[in-house]
C-alpha cells in the first residue's frame, strides 16, 4: 500500500512536531500499539488505572497529542486515553476507512475491547464526532457517556463558503508554499491563533495526502435508535458544522441528548478558555 505520507522526510518532521507538542504538555503517559483488523492504532494513555476511562479522539488532519491538549485537565479525574485515528498524519496504520460504512465504529470497538475498557466515556472533536457516532451506531456496548464538539456527521455548512474560505486558500498554500494562504485557512476555522497548528497543518499540506472525501450526515433513522447518553457543544460562527443548525437537528433527532452548549463567540476550533469550559462539563457531569 503506498504510504499518506509524501516523503519519509516529510514523515520525520510531522513526527518531529508530534514529539514535541506531546513532550510540552508535561503530562505522565506512555504509548501502546493496539492490533485491529485494519492495522495498528497508537494510543497515548496516562498512568491512573485507578481513574474511570476516557477515549479522546481528535479532528481531521490531527493526531493524539492534539487532543490532549485540547481536553487538557481531564487527567485530574479520567484515566485519558488519547487515539491516534487511523490515516492521519500520525502513529497509527494508514488505512483509509469509507466514512459511508460501519467501519470506523467497528474499528473504535476494537480498540476499547484491546484495552479492555468498562463504561468507558467518549469524547471527540470535529471529524473525531464522527468517529464517535459511527461507534455509537455500530453498537453501544461499553460506552457510558459521549461529548461531542463542533462535531462532523450532523450537518453540513454552506459548501461554496468552505471552498472560497477553507479549501482554495489549502490548494494556494499547497502550490505557492506561501504562507499567507495557511493564515487565510486558520483565520476561516480557528477562534484565536494557534502556532503550533500553523506549523502542524503547514507541513500536513504539503507532506500527506489529505482525504477529501465529502463528509456525510448521519440519517434520522440511525440517530433515534442511540440511547447512550449525549452531550453536544456547537460552535456558533463554526464554517465547516454551523453552531445554530446542529444544534436544531441534535434536539430533533437524537433521544439520548442530554446536554447542549452554543459556544456564542466560537469558530470551528474553540479557544482555551471554551475548551476548559468543555473540560469541566465532562468533569462535572453525572451520566
Amino acid at each position: 500500500m503506498k504510504s499518506l505520507f509524501k516523503s519519509q522526510t516529510g514523515k520525520k518532521a510531522l513526527m518531529d512536531l508530534y514529539h514535541q507538542k506531546l513532550n510540552a504538555l508535561h503530562i505522565e503517559s506512555y504509548s501502546k500499539h493496539i492490533g485491529t483488523t485494519y492495522g495498528n492504532t497508537n494510543v497515548i494513555m496516562t498512568t491512573d488505572a485507578s481513574k474511570p476511562p476516557i477515549l479522546l479522539i481528535h479532528g481531521s488532519n490531527g493526531c493524539a497529542p492534539i487532543a490532549l491538549e485540547t481536553y487538557a485537565g481531564l487527567e485530574s479525574h479520567f484515566q485519558v486515553f488519547a487515539v491516534d485515528v487511523l490515516a492521519q498524519p500520525n502513529k497509527s496504520a494508514e488505512t483509509r476507512l469509507s466514512m459511508k460504512t460501519d467501519d470506523y465504529g467497528k474499528w473504535l470497538h476494537e480498540v476499547i475491547d484491546a484495552l479492555e475498557l468498562k463504561n468507558v466515556t467518549l469524547a471527540g472533536f470535529s471529524f473525531g464526532g464522527l468517529v464517535i457516532l459511527k461507534t455509537l451506531e455500530y453498537k453501544e456496548d461499553n460506552i457510558k457517556a459521549v461529548f461531542l464538539t463542533a462535531p462532523a456527521y450532523i450537518v453540513n455548512g454552506n459548501p461554496i463558503k468552505a471552498l472560497i474560505k477553507v479549501f482554495i486558500p489549502m490548494k494556494r498554500y499547497m502550490k505557492t508554499k506561501n504562507s499567507k494562504h495557511v493564515q487565510r485557512f486558520l483565520n476561516a476555522l480557528f477562534t484565536e491563533p494557534d502556532p503550533f497548528a500553523t506549523q502542524f497543518l503547514s507541513k500536513v499540506f504539503l507532506q500527506f495526502h489529505m482525504d477529501f472525501t465529502p463528509v456525510p450526515i448521519i440519517k434520522d433513522t440511525a440517530a433515534q435508535l442511540i440511547t447512550t447518553p449525549m452531550a453536544l457543544f456547537a460552535a456558533k460562527n463554526d464554517l465547516m458544522f454551523p453552531g445554530e443548525k446542529m444544534i436544531k437537528r441534535a434536539k430533533h433527532i437524537f433521544p439520548s441528548l442530554q446536554d447542549v452548549v452554543l459556544l456564542e463567540q466560537s469558530k470551528h476550533v474553540q479557544n482555551n478558555i471554551d475548551n476548559q469550559r468543555i473540560v469541566d462539563l465532562i468533569k462535572n457531569s453525572n451520566y
